[in-house]
């Protein structure tokens, strides 16, 4: 089934409102043959099932506790359908209900303020008004889970001190027996090691902590300046360039892959300055690893609508942190490396925007709060564009 077809099985008004945002033939059908079967299978599903029932909303929720988008890691026309799909039920509940479903209501949150569907849901307000809610009062969320396994880390330190505790049992046993002045000093020595046990799991407990423990924060990226000193063409791959990037460490420059070619000319990115990612996995793109990522901003109206790199400060020098403003954030370390399983770039990635001013900046979804990316000498920029994604 092809999309359009997939389009004419939805009601109105979501039906309008997807002819609204595909009418252009952007990529909201999917960029490759996998995506573009897996959001017309979406579409068709929300035309065909009623997933915004009340029953629905719990499964919804956990299948989008990991995802950004329904489908890929950009926004399609599912997301479109599914945002359409919730919007009566969603605009009309109290804080209370759409509290329950944290991982929905932040996703309906995101996709209401994209581009596409802004203008899109124009044409038909009032039916797709923005929906506004209230983050700042929502509860703190209960992480059990987590709680279980810290119980779980401290037990071989209990075992650990099971031998001990056998030969204090036998000491105290021994001591019943003894002198009055020999009992009470085997009683304060008893004590005593009970103290420095108790102090020792203690530390063992808290190295114990994963560094990644807790909410996605966007301290834990590492973020530095970087300057191309070399770049050519992948020779297996024509959309991709590969260059050599110094970050300032004594290892010398990384080689890292980026698909730029059908966006920035070979001529733009010799010598250029720019701000990398460092920590996530390394990749290996078609025969080549790549060590880091080049920080990017996409136009508000997609990748059609350009791409460009993320400048530092004219000043900035290679290796400087790149940090994001707020005392929460400007003092932490960032990860060493950041845990693919736990997707904290892709949690905190959503956030990335460029603000009126072109500037660079992270806002936190759940408070709005701007903290700004920026080195000590100064703020990131993109170029030109205004609202774009970074990424």
């Amino acid at each position: 089934m092809s999309l359009k077809a997939a389009i004419d099985t939805v009601k109105s008004p979501v039906k309008e409102l997807l002819l609204s945002a595909t009418q252009d033939g952007s990529e909201l059908a999917g960029s490759s043959e996998k995506d573009q079967i897996e959001v017309v299978g979406w579409v068709e599903k929300i035309g065909r099932e009623k997933l915004a029932a009340d029953a629905s909303l719990p499964e919804l929720n956990s299948q989008l506790l990991q995802r950004t988008y329904i489908v890929s890691n950009y926004l399609t026309a599912a997301d479109v359908a599914l945002y359409g799909a919730l919007y009566p039920n969603i605009s009309k509940q109290e804080p209370a209900k759409y509290y329950s479903t944290p991982a929905l209501t932040r996703y309906f949150d995101h996709i209401q303020s994209q581009a596409v569907v802004r203008q899109a849901a124009g044409n038909f307000s009032p039916d797709f008004a923005p929906v506004s809610f209230d983050f700042d009062s929502a509860p703190k969320p209960e992480r059990k889970a987590e709680l279980s396994k810290k119980k779980k880390k401290a037990d071989p330190v209990a075992a650990e001190d099971k031998p001990a505790q056998a030969k204090e049992t036998a000491a105290a046993a021994a001591s019943s027996s003894a002198p009055p002045e020999q009992g009470k000093q085997q009683k304060k020595e008893k004590k005593e090691k009970k103290k420095d046990a108790g102090s020792e799991s203690a530390k063992k407990g808290a190295a114990a902590e994963p560094a990644d423990a807790g909410e996605p924060v966007p301290s834990m990226i590492d973020l530095r300046v970087g300057h191309i000193v070399d770049i050519k063409k992948h020779p297996d791959a024509d959309s991709l360039y590969v260059e050599q990037i110094d970050l300032g460490e004594d290892t010398g420059p990384r080689t890292v892959v980026s698909g730029l070619v059908n966006y920035i000319p070979i001529e733009e990115m010799r010598d250029r300055y720019l701000v990398a990612v460092c920590n996530l996995k390394p990749a290996n793109m078609r025969g080549v690893k790549s060590l880091a990522m080049v920080l990017c901003a996409t136009s508000k109206e997609g990748k059609e609508g350009g791409i460009e790199i993320v400048q530092p400060p004219a000043n900035a020098k290679v290796g400087d942190r790149v940090y994001f403003e707020g005392a929460e954030f400007e003092d932490a370390s960032p990860l060493s490396q950041l845990n693919p399983k736990k997707k904290i770039f892709e949690t905190i990635q959503p956030g990335f925007t460029t603000l009126d001013t072109r500037e660079a900046a992270w806002v936190d979804p759940t408070t709005k709060s701007v903290h700004r990316m920026r080195t000590k000498d100064g703020v990131c920029v993109a170029p030109t564009f205004v609202g774009a994604s970074l990424s």
